[in-house]
């Protein structure tokens, strides 16, 4: 209990020091009552933490390193740089070789070190598919207010613009770079294109098609951006129906992937020793690793028969 209160302390000191490091502290008093802010030198920890970032994005700059790039982090809605998130992996793993090497050894601690940068992957795929989820649940009111600035006469770009500032994140953010983009002499068919495959969305192929259409030959953009808007909102609806039958079969397969596991911890509990023979014995130990290998190919295979394609 000791060991485990010690190490939550631990991993939560650490935590504070990277918050603290990380977010750089502004003035709490409101803007119009205070003069322009302007950053000083910061503490010597923060001297310490840029400098660090410094020497990592020369290390990783001279070596052509790009572990996380740019348009990693950009997706995942991280403002930092790659040298920034580099040094906060590395932290994460070597926190990990200590509670390894607390709990079970070096060699723990080698296991516990060696998973980093996956983990950061994997965790920069998970916010990134999340944030595209939810700019694709954005997209209808994003249609509605583009249509309606459209009504009131303005141009595309205006009501672009005019999406991005009532917008939430992160479509206000994606159409805030649509016009940017287009402020510095970029084509807005290349930006919309751009966006939509950055966030890998259908509904926004279509959204720049018709906006690419209307530029071409012309109409009213509103009417047609009102019809793709009705058209992905039914789409919204069959992807729904289709998630929710698909739900017991994921439940199904979630069951049947953790059931072995709680069998061998239930057993483990009530009878510690009853198990011994399995972790004692080379055929123990080969049924093991041939269980591991009959459970992976079985899960691949029910999240091929669950994963629907629409």
């Amino acid at each position: 209990m000791m060991l485990l209160t010690g190490m939550a302390l631990m991993f939560s000191a650490i935590l504070l020091l990277g918050v603290a490091v990380i977010l750089p502290k502004t003035p709490e008093v409101p803007f119009d009552r205070r003069r322009p802010y302007h950053e000083g030198s910061g503490s010597q920890l923060t001297r310490f933490a840029g400098s660090a970032s410094e020497a990592v994005h020369g290390v990783l700059a001279r070596r052509n390193v790009r572990l996380f790039n740019r348009e990693q982090l950009e997706n995942a809605g991280l403002r930092m740089s790659q040298a920034d998130f580099f040094i906060l992996v590395i932290s994460g793993a070597l926190v990990g070789a200590l509670i390894g090497l607390v709990i079970g050894g070096p060699f723990v601690a080698f296991l516990f070190f060696i998973p980093a940068p996956f983990v950061a992957r994997m965790f920069l795929s998970s916010l990134a598919g999340k944030r595209r989820a939810k700019f694709d649940a954005q997209l209808g009111d994003t249609l509605q207010l583009l249509a309606g600035g459209l009504r009131a006469g303005h141009s595309i770009l205006r009501a672009i613009d005019a999406a991005a500032t009532e917008s939430a994140s992160p479509t206000s953010e994606e159409m805030r770079r649509i016009i940017t983009e287009t402020s510095l002499g970029r084509d807005l068919e290349a930006s919309l294109n751009d966006t939509a495959e950055r966030m890998r969305s259908e509904d926004f192929v279509w959204i720049a098609q018709a906006i690419q259409i209307n530029r071409e030959v012309g109409g009213n953009l509103a009417e047609v951006l009102d019809q793709v808007n009705e058209t992905i909102r039914e789409r919204s609806e069959i992807k729904g129906h289709i998630k929710s039958l698909a739900a017991e079969g994921k439940f199904s397969g979630y069951i049947l992937m953790a059931l072995p596991f709680g069998i061998v911890t239930m057993l483990l509990v009530v009878n510690p020793g009853y198990m011994n023979v399995m972790f004692a014995q080379p055929l123990g130990w080969g049924m093991i690793g041939l269980s591991v290998i009959l459970m992976t190919i079985g899960g691949l295979w029910m999240r091929k028969i669950i994963d629907l394609k629409f």
